[in-house]
């Protein structure tokens, strides 16, 4: 079994979240669920950024940084959205890594080094018209992770959605959410 630090996204850490992580624990792995936000939660993806950029992105990455002090270094970081940032750059940088779960948000692998590091599997999931993915170049550096790593898949749903799998939210959509589920699950257990 894993064991996993999932970062939420921009509206904070949500009922939906740790619903996802709940299932993920329900398969027998372990779930780190750190609050970035100190509590607070948004209603909208804009108020959430807002929050973010006052805080500042350096301030969201550094307080993920922190919440993996203490754990063991062979841990899978998994994010959410805003939650991407701590992720990716934990799975490029701590020691140990035993893999990467991106969903809904990639960003380009120099932002945190050279080059995604080898033996480190990773996981994308996004719709494959959701305007924050796919016009802010996200799947462009999505692709380019893809396409520079041994092992590296990127999963595409139909649709326009951007939060599908936090079941909280407007966003969710539950056939996408239950299909992104069943492939992190077989994910987790190949590693």
């Amino acid at each position: 079994m894993a064991e996993i630090l999932l970062f939420h996204h921009a509206h904070g850490l949500t009922d939906g979240v740790l619903a996802f992580a709940d299932d993920l624990r329900a398969a027998g792995h372990t779930v780190h669920t750190p609050d970035l936000y100190s509590g607070r939660t948004f209603a909208t993806v804009q108020e959430g950024v807002a929050h973010a950029q006052e805080i500042g992105f350096g301030e969201v990455i550094g307080r993920g940084v922190a919440a993996a002090e203490g754990l063991p270094a062979g841990l899978v970081y998994a994010g959410f959205s805003l939650g991407v940032l701590p992720a990716q750059a934990l799975a490029q940088n701590r020691p140990g890594a035993r893999g990467a779960l991106l969903v809904a948000a990639a960003v380009p692998v120099t932002e945190f080094g050279p080059s995604w590091p080898a033996n480190v599997p990773v996981q994308i999931h996004a719709m494959d018209h959701d305007p924050f993915f796919v016009d802010e170049g996200d799947i462009d550096a999505a692709r380019a992770l893809v396409a520079e790593s041994e092992d590296a898949e990127l999963f595409l749903y139909p649709g326009d959605r951007h939060l599908f799998a936090d079941s909280s939210l407007p966003d969710y959509d539950e056939a996408a959410a239950s299909l992104l589920r069943d492939r992190v699950l077989a994910f987790l257990a190949d590693l």
